[in-house]
């Protein structure tokens, strides 16, 4: 526990925050990484639920990511150090093969919606309630009544996807909370890692393919001959490139500008986008009381995103 609060509690990036230029930046990015994780969500669903399965998508994400920004770590090898890497393993299997996998299954026993609903919606509750129980960051009134808000959107949606269509499963509901709670975990120490947000993207990349390409490979995992040319180009776009280097590179910006409480909320918007995405995609239609409940879970963004209480900024100038 000691050695956990000891890592969490090295500030980094309080100058940036303390500007009002970085956190108009900090949202940018954050908006950035909403667009491209909402369309990850409808993506990832379109293709787990036709020819390619889970290891596919994964290996396609991290195989080509690796390649990518292998460069990266050539270049900054002098200056990344033994912890530098050891850190990276951390990163890699918190927001890694795992956490793929996890919102993966997730994504085959669900909806996009759901989906894109669960784990981006809980990432902030957990987020914010680790560094209050370890950093003692006090969120303040705005930010938990924000957390209160989202966590009433999603119940509501749920429920609303369960008038529906059936109770959802619980397995696929497990393994997103599951992921959520890795993610927020991974936003505490990345923004006290001291890795520039490039440098975690080209470590989660490397740690994920040295992993589980072996095992993809050697253990038979693969279905690309099923798959047709044009489905694995985009997931090959989608995931290789967008998600696992433009994708960590934004949000690891925009937790490095706006700390890990505000910047994890704004990723809250991802249902509302995601829902509007699988509509002409998937032909998955929110009904009324869904679209209610986005509505509520954006309200609760909007109050937990407010600028930190000035017990957080004590922290973070400390």
């Amino acid at each position: 526990m000691s050695d956990l609060r000891t890592v969490l509690a090295k500030p980094t990036w309080g100058k940036a925050l303390a500007r009002p230029r970085g956190r108009a930046a900090g949202i940018a990015w954050a908006a950035l990484t909403v667009s491209i994780f909402s369309g990850w969500f409808v993506i990832t669903r379109f293709s787990v639920t036709r020819e390619l399965r889970i290891w596919d998508i994964t290996a396609l994400r991290f195989g080509i990511g690796a390649l990518l920004l292998a460069p990266v770590l050539v270049r900054n090898r002098t200056r990344l150090a033994p912890a530098a890497w050891g850190m990276g393993f951390v990163f890699a299997v918190l927001w890694g093969v795992p956490f793929v996998l996890l919102v993966a299954l997730g994504l085959s026993l669900t909806s996009a919606a759901q989906a894109a609903s669960i784990a981006p919606t809980l990432m902030p509750l957990f987020a914010g309630l680790f560094a209050w129980t370890f950093l003692g960051e006090a969120q303040g009134r705005w930010r938990w009544s924000g957390y209160g808000a989202i966590l009433a959107g999603l119940s509501l949606l749920l429920l609303a996807g369960a008038a529906a269509s059936g109770p959802p499963s619980a397995a696929g509901i497990g393994a997103l909370a599951a992921a959520a709670a890795m993610w927020a975990i991974y936003t505490l120490l990345f923004r006290r890692s001291g890795l520039a947000p490039i440098e975690s993207a080209a470590l989660i990349c490397f740690w994920s393919a040295v992993l589980f390409l072996p095992i993809y490979w050697f253990g038979g995992l693969s279905r690309l001959d099923h798959a047709g040319a044009g489905e694995i180009a985009l997931q090959a776009l989608y995931q290789g490139v967008l998600m696992s280097g433009v994708a960590i590179f934004t949000f690891n910006r925009a937790v490095s500008l706006l700390g890990s409480s505000a910047a994890t909320a704004i990723i809250a918007l991802i249902p509302a986008i995601a829902s509007l995405l699988a509509i002409p995609i998937l032909g998955e239609h929110p009904t009324p009381t869904e679209g209610v409940a986005i509505a509520v879970i954006v309200s609760g963004v909007l109050l937990a995103a407010r600028k930190p209480a000035p017990p957080d900024e004590r922290w973070e100038n400390r």
